[in-house]
């Protein structure tokens, strides 16, 4: 499948009128919004139709995670969102492409140390942005939460809440913003 109904998959695991759907829209939508605009500032040598369809269907597995916050009522730890949705991805026959970015995009990525040190709920595996739509679409994702104002972060609030998980954490945000800064 090269072409991807991204809208389908949402409108399969998200109810019309939902909270979790307005809020996983929304925020999907600003990200895409976000990584578009950097691949075509910067030329960056990706598919515009991928990028779209990869930030609109990043946190296709939040709604499994007990986040009720965002209303997401599921059973799960939300550090597995990523990995749900690639999963739920894959089972749907998305391409392989889609799955990696869900899987990848949480934090600035997740190391195998990392999930071995803090004992994360994660299969041990690097759960790193590899590719260029990978990376793209994770450093996008940063600027925009799925709480609160929902606003494009600053630099200096993207920044704090890399530093808040680790220095490590940081320290492959700052990677990613020498790679797509833009302004």
């Amino acid at each position: 499948m090269s072409s991807v109904d991204y809208q389908a998959i949402i409108d399969r695991y998200y109810p019309h009128g939902s909270r979790c759907r307005e809020i996983l829209q929304r925020h999907s939508e600003q990200v895409a919004a976000k990584a578009e605009g950097i691949a075509r500032e910067l030329h960056l040598p990706v598919d515009i139709e991928q990028v779209r369809t990869a930030a609109m269907l990043h946190d296709i597995g939040i709604y499994l995670t007990d986040a009720p916050g965002i209303d997401c009522h599921g059973k799960e730890a939300y550090l597995r969102h990523g990995i749900l949705g690639a999963a739920l991805l894959r089972a749907e026959g998305a391409p392989e492409w889609a799955a990696r970015v869900a899987e990848r995009h949480t934090g600035a990525g997740i190391s195998v140390d990392d999930i071995r040190a803090l004992h994360l709920p994660l299969p041990e595996r690097d759960l790193m942005p590899e590719t260029l739509l990978e990376r793209l679409v994770c450093y996008a994702d940063k600027f925009f939460s799925k709480s609160g104002d929902m606003q494009e972060k600053s630099l200096d609030r993207v920044r704090a809440s890399m530093l808040k998980h680790s220095p490590e954490t940081l320290t492959r945000f700052e990677a990613l913003h020498r790679e797509f800064h833009h302004e």
